[in-house]
């Protein structure tokens, strides 16, 4: 596999499945993309081009041509924390993985909690080049949950919302001043909604098979009940408030009666709530050990249903690279959290194979509904003029996932060893190809 990225000359994406949702496209078609931009789409709009010095053609047919995928929520874990990931290595396999974007939280070492730290990332991200970078600021200093970050500092540094991802907001007073702040810049506020008094020492989901495992449990009342104090402050404030890794049954009845009253709330899902259940856990697999935990079918079949119908607006990998040691111990000392970049897409086939989602409701999920949630953002569409970040797929590509396939420099997934069915085969970044999976 190539990570690189190639000067932009112009791309004729030649005879593939080109899903646009933003304007309802499913049809082959050629893209044509020149100086950055889209600059034709349709079922001839690359003829009479030819592979010379200053065109490049690639026959995409029985592939998927989408709008460039953004993530939402991932962990990149520079600075601080570089043996699990540092920027380079997290770009890399986000562009591997598909994404033209992605956004990371700003738990890092130190905290990305002024503007100082926002303008390195930035930095660095722009040295690297492909994959772009647009970071989340903390809302607290120090992610203390007391005193509000400059979040003007923040927005003007480049940051596109806060997040004090990790930890909930508990205090309601500081939660609805930074709905206000934030609001004022037009950031969006993303909340880890989880009452902490209620999950002191919680290893997993509350229920029958935390019992049977003999861990303590977290109720899903922990994620219900911020959910329901941040939705009435999103109502007295008006902001943009946005829940980070939603998992709970009543989580998303929440969110479907908020968005029914015409509240400024959105929420993300992660590939692992959608897969699997607490009973994933049975066996005492730390791969499976993440935050919010892995809960009952119940909850996943809710999550599946508001995915398909878009009370959950989009899918957020919340890529936690951890080293081998941090997860290879008992559970209760293993940390929580699934490395997702570079197999998001494979795993999550599966769903629209069985018609649980329907493809462009898919790709929807994965470009355009966590670009309307990003200020000022370019890309999420395949239309004439616009910013070309664009995702190809090959829905029937089958491979092993080893830890040699990866590009993150950790391996903490549940799906190693395992076949997948499907993979991104090119990520196009502004024009430019970021990530091309080489053939054999």
């Amino acid at each position: 596999m190539l990570t690189h990225v190639t000067p932009p000359i112009p791309l004729i994406l030649r005879g593939g499945r080109v899903l646009d949702p933003s304007s309802g496209l499913d049809e082959t078609a050629d893209v044509v993309i020149e100086a950055g931009r889209i600059r034709a789409v349709g079922r001839d709009a690359g003829a009479g081009f030819s592979n010379d010095e200053n065109v490049r053609v690639v026959n995409v047919e029985g592939s998927w041509v989408c709008p460039g995928f953004v993530d939402l929520h991932v962990h990149l874990r520079e600075p601080g924390e570089e043996y699990k990931e540092d920027i380079a290595s997290g770009l890399s396999a986000a562009a591997a993985g598909g994404f033209a974007a992605v956004c990371p939280m700003p738990n890092t070492h130190p905290i990305n909690d002024n503007r100082a730290i926002t303008e390195m990332i930035l930095a660095r991200a722009q040295d690297l080049g492909g994959t772009r970078l647009l970071p989340f600021g903390a809302v607290t200093k120090g992610q203390k949950g007391v005193e509000l970050t400059e979040m003007a500092d923040l927005r003007e540094a480049g940051a596109i919302g806060v997040s004090d991802d990790g930890l909930c907001v508990m205090n309601a007073a500081v939660m609805r001043h930074a709905m206000e702040y934030a609001r004022t810049f037009d950031l969006l506020v993303s909340q880890h909604c989880e009452d902490h008094d209620l999950t002191k020492g919680a290893q997993m989901h509350e229920g029958a098979k935390s019992t049977q495992l003999g861990l303590r449990g977290w109720p899903r009342a922990a994620e219900d009940i911020i959910v329901a104090r941040d939705l009435i402050l999103a109502e007295l404030t008006g902001a943009r408030y946005h829940v980070a890794h939603i998992s709970s049954l009543g989580a998303v009845r929440l969110i479907r009666e908020a968005k029914s009253r015409g509240l400024r709330v959105s929420a993300e899902v992660t590939p692992h709530h959608l897969l699997f259940t607490d009973e994933a856990l049975l066996s005492y697999d730390t791969y499976c050990k993440v935050n919010p935990p892995l809960r009952e079918a119940e909850d996943r079949e809710a999550l599946l249903e508001a995915l398909a119908d878009g009370t959950i607006d989009c899918i957020a990998t919340d890529h936690a690279p951890h080293s081998e040691l941090e997860k290879d111990c008992e559970f209760e000392t293993a940390a929580v959290g699934i490395n997702g970049l570079e197999t998001a897409i494979a795993s999550l086939l599966q769903l629209v194979r069985d018609d649980v989602i329907k493809p462009l409701r898919f790709v929807e999920a994965l470009s355009a509904a966590p670009g309307r949630l990003i200020p000022d953002f370019e890309g999420g569409s395949l239309r004439e003029g616009r910013r070309a970040d664009v995702t190809v797929i090959d829905p029937d590509l089958r491979w092993i996932l080893t830890e040699e396939a990866l590009r993150s420099r950790s391996h903490n997934t549940p799906l190693l060893g395992r076949e997948l069915t499907g993979r991104p085969t090119m990520t196009v970044v502004g024009g430019a190809v970021a990530y091309e999976l080489e053939r054999s």
